[in-house]
């Protein structure tokens, strides 16, 4: 039988990666005591990897599909085939951004500011190159955590560290100098895997259904009755792929009005139709949308 091997991030991103393939189909069931969870298909085996070393897994044929951030295939310059980005991570589905950080009272007010100076981060190789191009000697070192911590009490001059919000940066005292990198969950395989006609159909399959169940996570489904004298005001109203779906009910004289619109839109827009005569309107989530 066929197996494609499978690496799920492990740590930051473990559960929220495990939701998302739930959503998309697979039922992902870590076990206590080893990196290789159970899943509900049998023709994927799984192995939890922590991001920073996917790709090189993948690169080298170990994994022949995995998730991990942009920042980390930049970082280990492994050779991977990008199947498509996932925007999705521990705590929202928004990009994270890799930032220079100084103490507020640090004279540092540009990356050119650094000449000379002391960096400390994980994403040590990025950095390097990063500021070798823009003709920058700065010492950098890595870091094995509470990197914040370092330039707080004067260890190093300034830090390169991974925000959503910036607010945990901002509660450590620190001030943001630059971005250096927008990075988000990507989905790579094994260039050999590609090649082979089962694992690429396999592959699809799996980008396809993670798409479709991020794309549905921002997106609700309405539904709702309206008089056949109030359809168009009701219609003109409501945003959509394609033209609402409209079906008239058992009374001739009333319709069902069918659509999807942005999640966001929902609390402006449910009043607004009530008031163009709309009855009876329920809004439900989406598992998928392809």
């Amino acid at each position: 039988m066929h197996t494609l091997k499978l690496g799920i991030p492990k740590g930051s991103l473990e559960a929220a990666t495990i939701s998302l393939f739930e959503q998309a189909g697979w039922a992902i069931q870590p076990r206590s005591r080893n990196y290789y969870p159970d899943i509900d298909d049998s023709e994927l085996t799984c192995a939890l990897v922590r991001a920073q070393e996917m790709a090189p897994y993948v690169a080298n044929g170990t994994l022949d599909l995995g998730l991990t951030g942009l920042d980390w295939i930049l970082e280990t310059q492994a050779d991977v085939a990008e199947i498509c980005t996932l925007t999705y991570s521990k705590s929202s589905d928004q990009r994270s951004r890799w930032v220079l950080v100084v103490r507020q009272d640090s004279p540092i007010r540009s990356i050119e500011d650094l000449a000379g100076g002391k960096v400390a981060t994980e994403l040590l190789g990025f950095t390097r190159r990063y500021l070798a191009e823009r003709g920058i000697d700065a010492q950098v070192e890595f870091s094995w955590g509470a990197t914040e911590a370092k330039v707080v009490e004067g260890l190093v001059d300034a830090a390169v560290e991974i925000t959503e919000t910036g607010s945990t940066i901002r509660a450590h005292g620190l001030r943001i100098v630059e971005d250096l990198l927008y990075t988000e969950t990507r989905l790579i395989a094994n260039r050999d895997a590609l090649a082979d006609p089962w694992r690429k159909a396999k592959i699809d399959q799996i980008a396809l259904m993670l798409q479709a169940a991020l794309t549905a996570r921002h997106k609700v489904a309405l539904k709702l009755n309206v008089a056949a004298d109030d359809l168009d005001r009701v219609v003109d109203l409501l945003p959509s792929l394609h033209a609402p779906t409209v079906s008239h009910l058992y009374d001739r004289q009333w319709l069902a009005v069918e659509t999807v619109v942005d999640a966001g839109a929902v609390r402006d827009l449910i009043p607004r139709l009530r008031e163009a005569g709309a009855e009876g309107i329920l809004e439900y989530e989406l598992r998928k949308m392809v």
